[in-house]
């Protein structure tokens, strides 16, 4: 019997503007992390010193991605000098520190533990000059030259919109280049840093879908912060006019009581209504339901892509 837990057992929704207390659904169950590939996944995580986003974003799917042997690596460290609302990932100033052996630590990790299908991401690096690109470009190389065949999906930032910098992560020729709206234009200057905009992600996503456009361009978005359907609609032909293969939704959880309070749990059948919306509008995948992150079975929107 699988157990389950509350996730929201320690982040009950505030009181926001024009909303009263939202109770907690039942559909927000997880199993436990348990098992030999969810160990096993651990404990070389931990022997090659490397960060997942599982962990630091306190995902929840941690414990099926694990347990299925799979997890999204986090490069350039633990510490984003960004500070947006809705991430649980370490907020600071690095001042410049690189690990300039990360890539061939990660490429190690694949091999091993035999993914064929690898998810990286990273923190937000504006100390750096270039935000991280070449060591992002170094990491996806090192990954297809050690293990050959297999296929490497990135979740970029925006590099403060230099298209300089993110040339040089595309010219690594990842299979998937991911970069999140995260939320709809109205709820961007309330829910992400302040240096980052709705329509420089645009940009970015239009940027690398015209450099290669036989890959795939793929982006997310958070619901339940106070959008509407109409506002979600408009964020889907905003993607797919700059040419986005792949649109995931999720549901937005608090992480802590500093963070952005929930003012909806969308039910599943909204999220499948709004899959539906999705694709109709042309996508060639779509995932939406409550617990879809943009990592989350990332494998198989790619299949199904293809």
């Amino acid at each position: 019997m699988a157990i389950e837990i509350d996730l929201l057992a320690s982040t009950t929704p505030q009181h926001a503007p024009g909303a009263g207390h939202v109770p907690k659904p039942d559909w927000l169950r997880v199993t436990l992390p348990h098992g030999e590939d969810y160990e096993r996944v651990k404990a070389r995580v931990n022997a090659l010193v490397l960060n997942t986003v599982c962990k630091e974003a306190a995902c929840p799917n941690l414990a099926q991605c694990w347990g299925a042997g799979t997890a999204t690596i986090m490069i350039l460290g633990d510490t984003c000098t960004r500070g947006c609302r809705f991430c649980k990932v370490k907020t600071g100033n690095p001042r410049g520190t690189i690990d300039w052996l990360e890539p061939v630590r990660v490429a190690d990790a694949v091999r091993e533990l035999g993914w064929r299908y690898l998810v990286l991401t990273a923190v937000d690096r504006d100390d750096l000059p270039d935000g991280g690109a070449l060591i992002f470009a170094n990491t996806v190389r090192a990954i297809h030259e050690r293990v050959p065949g297999a296929r490497v999906e990135i979740l970029s930032g925006d590099y403060r919109g230099d298209l300089r910098a993110l040339d040089i992560v595309l010219d690594a020729q990842p299979d998937v280049f991911a970069h999140n709206l995260e939320t709809v234009r109205r709820l961007t200057p309330t829910v992400r840093d302040k240096r980052a905009a709705y329509d420089q992600s645009l940009r970015i996503l239009d940027h690398a879908k015209r450099r290669a456009p036989d890959r795939y361009t793929k982006t997310s978005v958070m619901l339940g912060l106070g959008e509407t359907t109409a506002e979600v609609e408009a964020a889907m032909d905003d993607a797919r006019c700059v040419g986005v293969d792949i649109f995931t939704m999720g549901q937005y959880l608090q992480p802590s009581k500093k963070h952005l309070p929930v003012v909806e749990f969308v039910s599943p059948d909204a999220f499948a209504q709004l899959g539906d919306l999705a694709a109709s509008k042309g996508f060639h995948q779509v995932v939406s339901s409550p617990l879809s992150r943009s990592s989350y079975h990332a494998e198989q929107a790619f299949v199904t892509a293809s």
